[in-house]
């Protein structure tokens, strides 16, 4: 197995063009797990960590671009404030040895349908920008996942930043294990909810991530956008039913379908209080 270690990004794209076979790792939290099982035996790793250029955040037009590689414990330390909800997943991400080295790109280039931070993009709408020698592009969350383990990546091209709306409203992930640290979601959820604009996903639920679009109309139309008002029971139940309606899970050795739809419904009906919750308190700040 060829070990290869670029130091800058135009070096690392001009290697994935020469040798597509080559494994991107940064983290390495599910490559190495994969290598220890003896589950893959890639020709060769492309060992992204001393390119820097994928480590950098940055700010322009109430749009945050993270950068791949950047570490989950960065994102909850950094950018806790503007991608609130993606900081609530990243707490939940493994330990914290496994936050200090796992990234958002390796979580998108595993595509597992587990991984926490998917539900998270999906809802808030995020591009994923992808790179090679020919160029760069902007691939919306929706489209990335394309089947269980499998993205959108042309196999000359990496994953070099996500770009996400900095937080206007109310964000909140929670998810369903079978302990409190360092587990698989048997399933999880994300909730937008922004002025005018719901966005909704579930994760660990389905062949691949998706959002909830039935059950975000339904709730874009209930919501008292302009009165600072609680949410009636009848709206919190409605729009919980229609995420466990979207949902298309499986038995296995983590929970049942059955399972999987009640905790996404109870899930549902949390994450839209509280997130509403936030929402209310921006409005009456501004009031």
């Amino acid at each position: 197995m060829d070990f290869l270690r670029p130091a800058t990004l135009g070096e690392a794209l001009a290697i994935k063009a020469e040798r597509p076979d080559a494994v991107p790792i940064a983290g390495g939290t599910d490559v190495m797990v994969e290598l220890n099982f003896d589950q893959r035996r890639p020709a060769a790793l492309l060992d992204l960590t001393r390119v820097g250029e994928l480590t950098a955040w940055s700010t322009s037009d109430g749009q945050v671009r993270l950068g791949a590689a950047m570490p989950y414990t960065r994102v909850i330390t950094e950018l806790g404030d503007a991608l609130p909800g993606l900081a609530m997943a990243a707490r939940t991400v493994g330990s914290p040895q496994i936050r200090n080295r796992g990234t958002v790109g390796g979580n998108l280039g595993a595509a597992s349908p587990a991984g926490d931070t998917h539900p998270v993009l999906l809802a808030t709408g995020a591009r994923i920008e992808v790179a090679s020698v020919l160029g760069t592009r902007l691939v919306p969350a929706e489209e990335f996942y394309t089947g269980v383990k499998r993205n959108a990546l042309a196999p000359d091209e990496l994953i070099t930043a996500v770009h996400l709306p900095a937080a206007t409203g109310g964000e909140q992930f929670a998810k369903v294990g079978t302990r409190n640290a360092m587990v698989i979601a048997v399933c999880s959820f994300a909730i937008v909810v922004r002025p005018g604009h719901v966005g909704a996903a579930i994760g660990s639920a389905a062949p691949t991530p998706r959002r909830v679009a039935e059950a975000e109309r339904f709730l874009t139309g209930e919501l008292p956008w302009d009165a600072p008002a609680p949410l009636a029971d009848s709206v919190k139940r409605r729009f919980a039913e229609l995420v466990a309606a979207a949902a298309a899970p499986i038995d296995d050795v983590r929970g049942s379908a059955a399972y999987r739809k009640h905790a996404l419904s109870v899930l549902a009906r949390r994450t839209l209080t509280w997130a509403w919750d936030d929402y209310r308190g921006r409005l009456l700040k501004c009031a």
